[in-house]
């Protein structure tokens, strides 16, 4: 294995859930048997703890510009070296077991792909697994009209694809990676693994209504830039089901955390 480091992990944090953090940075420690890898955490100057330990894990320490995520992501990505890829895992978010060693085959060995993905276990706050998602390629066919699939820590994007598009869009505050996802659709091939690569925290407050209802807007207002001008004005005949279905699911995946929080 070279020393040189080919993946990159941007890894966002407030620094407000450093138990959190630990386990995340802890999952990443287990991939370097398999990769170089560097990992940027973006973190605030007044979150002492989290500095102290990333630098306990000899990670890159990023300020972060105060921006929001996107801003946080974009000024991660740009300590790149000699990395080929990267991703971004959130501060309550784990890779499973050589889940970037597999994901890092599936890119490299499609000269063409931009994005290779894998499955995602989805947690509580205990670390009981609520469900698996294992869409697929199916998730990448769905992207541009149903809902985004493709969960971000289990994703993996060609750092010179990110960067061939711009990066992520400073002005979205919440589907920033739904916009770079149907950037880089444009650019190249999706390839997937059915592998859980990544566990994804999900907690009682994830989606709050308000929440919710803003991601959705900003969601069908991505989605309707990127069709083509002619469908535009049909774009309403499936974003209306695509937000009602999305609203039942996080209601019902939100009554199981409820339920495994009273247990």
């Amino acid at each position: 294995m070279s020393d040189d480091p080919d993946i990159l992990v941007v890894l966002p944090t407030l620094g407000t859930r450093n138990d959190r953090l630990r386990q995340a940075l802890e999952s990443i420690d287990r991939q370097r048997k398999d990769h170089a890898i560097t990992v940027a955490l973006v973190v605030p100057e007044k979150a002492a703890e989290a500095r102290s330990m990333g630098a306990e894990f000899g990670v890159t320490i990023v300020d972060d510009p105060g921006r929001g995520m996107s801003a946080a992501m974009n000024a991660g990505r740009r300590v790149a070296t000699t990395e080929k890829a990267t991703i971004w895992l959130g501060d309550d978010d784990t890779y499973e077991p050589g889940g970037l060693a597999t994901l890092f085959a599936l890119l490299m060995d499609t000269p063409d792909a931009v994005v290779a993905y894998g499955g995602c276990r989805y947690v509580d706050n205990s670390g009981r697994q609520l469900w698996v998602s294992q869409v697929g390629r199916l998730a990448a066919a769905l992207i541009g009209f149903g809902p985004n699939l493709i969960p971000h820590p289990a994703a993996m994007i060609r750092l010179s694809a990110i960067e061939s598009v711009g990066g992520y869009d400073e002005a979205l505050r919440l589907v920033m990676d739904l916009d770079v996802f149907l950037k880089l659709k444009k650019a190249g091939r999706f390839v997937a693994t059915k592998t859980p690569v990544a566990s994804f925290g999900w907690h009682e407050d994830s989606l709050t209504v308000a929440g919710r209802i803003a991601s959705e807007k900003e969601a069908r207002m991505v989605k309707r830039r990127h069709l083509p001008v002619a469908l535009r004005p049909l774009s309403g005949l499936w974003e209306w089901p695509v937000a009602w279905a999305s609203r039942i699911a996080a209601h019902t995946v939100n009554r199981r955390v409820s339920g495994t929080l009273a247990r």
